[in-house]
C-alpha cells in the first residue's frame, strides 16, 4: 500500500484485538478509511467492512481493498498485463509532476500518463478500474522522489526514481462470510448515519491535511487537471476544501458532532497524542455514549520527523524534537456486556 502519514500498520494487531473483542460484531463501519489498511485488515478477520472518505484516492483504495473481492483477480491480472505494455505518452501530467516539480522521473511520469489514459478510454466497471487505479498508484509510489508526502520532493532524484514502473495486483481477499463489503465517498458526518455493529473512527487529529499531502494521488484519481501552484503544484482545491478536524478551534466539538450521530452500539477511536484534542477531552466526548476505556501504544512518528523540517524548497529549516509519540485508542460502547474487557489490556 502506499506510503502514508497516519498510517495504522504498526498498530494493526491492537485495533482488529479490540474489534475482536466485541461479541457477535459483523459490520464494522470505518469513517475515515484513509489507505484501507485498517479496513483490509478487519475484512481479513471475516467482517464486512463499509470504508469511507471524502477523498477520490482513498475511496478508490477502499473499492479495491474493502469492496472488490479476490475472484476479480484473473481479470485484473489479465488488465494490468495489457496495461503494461502501453507505450509512454507523457504530456499534462509529466509536465506537472515531473518537469514543474520532480516527484515522478520523467521516464515513469510518460508511462503513468498513458496508462491513466488507457484507463479513462476503456468503460469498466468500478471494482475492476479501482483495482487498476490502486496497482498504479502503488507503483508510481514505489518509484516517486518524495520522503512520503507530497508538500514536497527531494533535491535530488531518490535511487528508486530510477527504477521501472512495474504494475503488480493488489492484495485481494476472499469476501468474508459476514458479507460484501461496500466503499463510500461522504462526508465523515452523513457516513456516520450508517448503521453497523462498531464504528472505527480515525480522524485527521491537527494541522496536516490528508488533500494537501497527496494531492497527487488526488489528481491520478480523478484526472482531471486541476489548476495548481505554488512549487509542490498543489491542486487548487487545496485551498478551499478544508476539515474541521484539522482547526485547532473547531475539532473538539466537530468529535461531539460526529460520535452523537455515528448508528453504531460500539465506537473505537484512533487519536494520537500529537492531535489537538488531549486524553481528558477525547473522553469527556466519548463518555456520553457509555463507559470509556483507553489503550496506549509507542509509534514511531512518520519518516519526515527523521530527516528534519524542511521548507517546500527542500532547504532545512528546523530539528524534530521527537522521534516517537503515544498512539492512543479509545473504546466506548452502549453495550459493555458485549465487549469482553478481560481480553484487553487497558493502558
Amino acid at each position: 500500500m502506499i506510503k502514508y502519514l497516519g498510517s495504522k500498520r504498526l498498530l494493526l494487531p491492537a485495533i482488529t484485538a479490540v474489534v475482536g473483542a466485541v461479541r457477535d460484531a459483523r459490520v464494522v463501519l470505518d469513517l475515515f478509511s484513509g489507505t484501507s489498511r485498517v479496513g483490509h485488515a478487519l475484512k481479513g478477520a471475516g467482517y464486512q467492512v463499509i470504508a469511507n472518505d471524502h477523498n477520490a484516492y482513498a475511496a478508490t483504495l477502499a473499492r479495491c481493498y474493502v469492496e472488490a473481492d479476490r475472484a476479480r483477480a484473473p481479470e485484473a491480472e489479465a488488465l494490468l498485463a495489457e496495461l503494461a505494455q502501453v507505450p509512454p505518452a507523457p504530456g499534462w501530467f509529466t509536465r506537472t509532476y515531473c518537469e514543474e516539480s520532480r516527484y515522478f522521473h520523467p521516464a515513469n511520469g510518460g508511462r503513468i500518463e498513458a496508462i491513466r489514459n488507457a484507463l479513462a478510454a476503456r468503460t469498466l466497471d468500478p471494482e475492476l478500474e479501482a483495482i487498476a487505479l490502486t496497482s498504479l498508484m502503488e507503483a508510481a509510489d514505489r518509484v516517486d522522489s518524495t520522503t512520503g508526502v507530497q508538500m514536497a520532493y527531494l533535491k535530488q532524484w531518490a535511487r528508486r526514481a530510477h527504477n521501472d514502473l512495474e504494475l503488480r495486483l493488489p492484495d485481494l481477499l476472499d469476501q468474508p462470510a459476514a458479507g460484501k463489503g461496500r466503499a463510500l465517498q461522504r462526508d465523515a458526518f452523513e457516513a456516520a448515519g450508517v448503521e453497523a455493529d462498531v464504528a472505527y473512527l480515525d480522524p485527521p487529529y491537527n494541522q496536516h491535511k490528508y488533500l494537501g499531502n497527496y494531492h497527487v494521488w488526488e489528481t491520478l484519481i480523478r484526472w482531471d487537471q486541476p489548476e495548481t501552484y505554488g512549487v509542490a503544484r498543489k491542486r487548487i482545491d487545496c485551498r478551499e476544501r478544508k476539515s474541521v478536524f484539522n482547526s485547532k478551534p473547531r475539532i473538539a466539538d466537530a468529535m461531539r458532532r460526529l460520535v452523537a450521530a455515528v448508528r453504531a452500539p460500539t465506537l473505537v477511536v484512533s487519536f494520537s497524542d500529537e492531535g489537538y484534542l488531549d486524553r481528558a477531552t477525547m473522553e469527556s466526548i466519548l463518555a456520553t455514549r457509555g463507559e470509556v476505556r483507553v489503550f496506549e501504544h509507542d509509534y514511531k512518528r512518520y519518516v519526515g520527523a527523521k530527516i528534519g523540517i524542511h521548507d517546500p524548497r527542500g532547504r532545512k529549516v528546523g530539528r524534530v524534537s521527537h522521534v516517537t509519540n503515544k498512539e492512543r485508542i479509545f473504546v466506548v460502547s452502549a453495550e459493555p456486556e458485549r465487549v469482553d474487557w478481560d481480553a484487553l489490556e487497558v493502558g
